[in-house]
This record gives structure tokens, sequence and C-alpha cells, in this order.
């Protein structure tokens, strides 16, 4: 208790005037998609849940592994991400649930291999009737057969009635990850218990993680306009106040690389947080979304720069053979990838140095201009000085308004932050300030304040030309010295 009579020396602790800038993960994926949890226990399935992962044996272990990417869409990102790029972690989100997605095999007709066996290559059993194979006669589990319903493989006893190499006709249910639709990813609230699945996960990565999402991504999916719109009104305001970007795909459909900016347009997909990419890429016969491998690279290229957002993934090297559109190979020429980078669209091309992702635009340009907002590098910057203003300083929230404890605090702590990222050319420069003309006397009463922060992330040098000119007074070296 606080004593009112003093006699002696004392010692008191004050905060520090200038505060340490928090650090924040630029480009943390959030991935929605599916997993092959359909060969796990029920009780052990991640299904709309919030799943972190920082190696890719870690993914095989809680999620397990599939090389059918058309099916399970997050050993996708996962084997590109963990294992191409090794990059970590990822978060991850798996929509398919076997209890749910299911479908019904009736009257198959099987027979029992020399071993005894018959591999379904199905899984999630349920509801299995083994018959002779006009129907006549229904055998028991447990005396005529076993059944492994999470690997989906049938074994006859030998002390049974079915005859070896026996054909039988069978009944089941099964886990069907193609009943995912994109409604799945786009999830919801559940109205009795509350409970969110889908992209509604977006806001409890924070509460749950303490790391911000970088990049939302949704490969095999995103190719629909109403996933990808909602992952961008996702990206917008996470917990009511934090911003990143997403990458999105252009669907495979549209065949021709002059069809895809009139795609981008018709389905509104023209923000400045979404980045379109066009077409798929290919490694050892496996096609993979570009997406996957954009958030990847982005991901790379923060790693080199101390997770400072400031640099273009654009021009970097991707781990990929080539491009597919349809399972036809693409060549990019530079006009075409350029003439896509000019509507606003990220491609790739093999001009020098390898297979390389092109394209600086967000899907703001060309109908954006401001550098801000068309510009992916800036754009992350933006977002990244934000997110880490925010965090640094709600701490602060509720204390009393006085000049130097708080204002001068702010105004210094940034400013030193910004000459810090200025010095190591992450920006060209920075200053905050904390203006009268923008805090009116009646807005500081009712406990407002407003920091004016200016900065310049440095703009990727996307046109560089060299001037030629033949100089004629040359010509007189010819007369030698």
């Amino acid at each position: 208790m606080p004593i009112a009579f003093r006699h002696g020396v004392y010692s008191q602790q004050l905060p520090t005037h200038l505060i340490p800038v928090r650090r924040v993960d630029s480009a943390l994926p959030v991935v929605f998609g599916t997993a092959p949890v359909d060969r796990l226990a029920a009780g052990e399935r991640p299904v709309n849940s919030l799943t972190m992962c920082s190696s890719f044996d870690e993914f095989v272990k809680l999620f397990g592994y599939d090389e059918d990417y058309s099916k399970y869409t997050l050993c996708e990102f996962a084997y590109v991400y963990l294992s191409l790029y090794s990059m970590a972690p990822v978060i991850f989100v798996n929509v398919y649930d076997p209890a749910e997605h299911r479908s019904t095999v009736a009257a198959q007709a099987k027979a029992f291999d020399a071993k005894g066996r018959i591999a379904l290559g199905l899984y999630d059993i349920q509801d299995l009737a083994v018959k002779n194979a006009d129907g006549s006669q229904t055998f028991a589990a447990g005396t005529d057969y076993t059944l492994d319903p999470a690997l989906g493989v049938i074994v006859r006893k030998t002390t049974g009635t079915i005859p070896a190499l026996g054909a039988v006709k069978l009944d089941y249910s099964h886990g069907d990850p193609t009943k995912v639709v994109s409604a799945d990813i786009v999830g919801g609230v559940e109205p009795v218990t509350g409970a969110k699945s889908g992209l509604e996960l977006v806001n409890q990565v924070f509460p749950k993680f303490g790391m911000l999402p970088g990049q939302l991504v949704a490969p095999g999916f995103s190719q629909d306009p109403a996933v990808a719109i909602v992952i961008e009104s996702k990206a917008v305001m996470i917990n009511g106040h934090f911003r990143c970007i997403c990458w999105i795909d252009a669907p495979e459909s549209l065949g021709v690389y002059s069809a895809v900016p009139e795609y981008k347009t018709q389905n509104n997909l023209t923000t400045e947080l979404m980045n379109l990419c066009w077409p798929r890429l290919t490694l050892g016969g496996k096609t993979h979304w570009m997406s996957s491998h954009a958030a990847a690279l982005t991901a790379e290229v923060d790693w080199g720069n101390e997770s400072i957002p400031y640099e273009s993934p654009s021009n970097k090297r991707l781990r990929c053979e080539g491009m597919v559109v349809d399972g036809q190979e693409v060549l990019m020429g530079l006009d075409e990838a350029n003439y896509l980078n000019s509507m606003g669209i990220v491609t790739a091309v093999n001009f020098m140095g390898g297979l390389r992702l092109w394209g600086n635009r967000t899907c703001a340009y060309p109908d954006n201009t401001d550098v801000k907002d068309s510009f992916i590098a800036i754009q992350r910057m933006f977002n990244w000085v934000g997110n880490t203003l925010i965090l640094t300083w709600w701490h602060k929230v509720d204390s009393p308004i006085r000049r130097r404890r708080l204002i001068d605090s702010i105004v210094d702590s940034n400013n030193v932050w910004f000459n810090g990222l200025a010095a190591r050319e992450f920006i060209l420069g920075g200053r905050v300030t904390f203006q009268q003309g923008e805090n009116p006397v009646t807005d500081l009463m009712d406990g407002k304040l407003r920091f004016h922060v200016f900065f310049t992330p440095p703009s990727p040098a996307e046109d560089v030309t060299f001037l030629l000119e033949y100089d004629p007074d040359y010509v007189t070296a010819l007369y030698g010295a």
C-alpha cells in the first residue's frame, strides 16, 4: 500500500520514452482447401480449424498426403511452400469433412485378388455390404471378411464362406473430397453454436497464434470469382484492423492469355489487395496453381529482406519446369506477358535465367494508377507499416492524452523506426507528425488522436531504357593523339 510519509532515498521505474517497434510476419500464408483427412481417425481430423505447420513432415503427420492435387489442394500448397521453397510456417484450413462430403456406391462388381484382398482406392468406408456375385447372399463382417475403413481395404477370411478369388458385389459409402464446393471454402457461422468455417476463420488467426495473416490463398478454388471476392473481403479488415494481400488464379478454361483481362474485369477482380495469376505451372509431371508458387516466392523474397516486404517477387526464379493450360504447354512471349502485366495480371516468362514470375501490378491496375494501390510491393509495404503501427501502439490505447508521455513518445519512436528503415534503404524516407489541423480540440476532448504518417517505399524498376546515340565526335579519334 502507498506510504504517505517518506523519509530516505527511493527509486521509481518510468516507461522508456522510445518504444521498439513490434515485428510483424509479412508473408504468413493462411491457406484454404482440402486434405486427405479421410485416412485419419474421426477424432483426429482437422476440419474447419486453424492448424499451423512448420515443415512438410509435420503437414503429412497432421493431414496425410496424396499427390492427387485435384482432390487434395492443401497437399499441393504444402509441397510447394514447405518443400520446394522451404518456407515456413503455414496456417492451413481443411474444409473437407468426410462425415459430410460423401458418395454412395451400389452393386459394385469386385473380386478378391490372390492375397485375398480388395483395395477400393477410396477412404472412410462406411455402411459396407458384401454380397455374392448375383446378390443373393450377404456375407458377414468379421466372419467372412474384415474391413480397414480408413485405407479402404477388404480382406477375405480363409475361415469364412467367401471362395478364394471370389467375385462379389459391394454397397458402401465413402468420403469424397470432390463433393467440396466453393460454398465450403467461403464458409459461414453456424447459427446455433456460433462455430465458424471456411474463410470466416481468418479472424481467429491472430487471437489463436498471435501472428497476422500476410497472404490469403485458396489454390484450386480461387478461380471461382465468388471465392476470390470473398477472399479479398476477408483481407481488407482482419479483426477490424489489419490488412493483407491475396493470391488468386484465373481458370484454365480461358484457354488463351488474351481472354484473361476480360475475365478479370467482368468478374470485378479489380482491387489493390488482389493479385491475379495465369496460367498454371508444372513440375515433375504434376500441375500446380501459380498462386501457390507466387505465395511461396513472395515469402522467400521477404525472408531475404528481414521480413520487410519492400521488394517485388517479380523476375524471381520459380521452382518449376513450365507453364500449361489444360495439359498443353504454354510458351509465353515477353510481349504477351507484358500485355497481361499491363492489365494488372501476374504471369511467368522464360526469357532470361529460367522461368520467372513476371508482374508487379495488383488487380487495381490499370484503372487505379496510384502507386500505393497499383504496385504489389508498395501495397504490401503499406499493409505492413499499418499493421506494425497498430500492434506497436495498441498498449497505449486508453492512456491519458499527455504531450510528452503519449504524443511525443509515439512521434519520436516512429521517427526513429522510419529513420532506421531509410538508412537500410527499405524505404526512401518516412516521418510521423502530430498536426494541429488534423486534431481539433473537440476531437482531443473526445479522446481521438490522429498521427500523420508519411513514407515512401521504393518502386520496382519496371521499365529500364538505354538511349543509344551515335556520337560523330568520336570519329576524330581516327586522327590519333
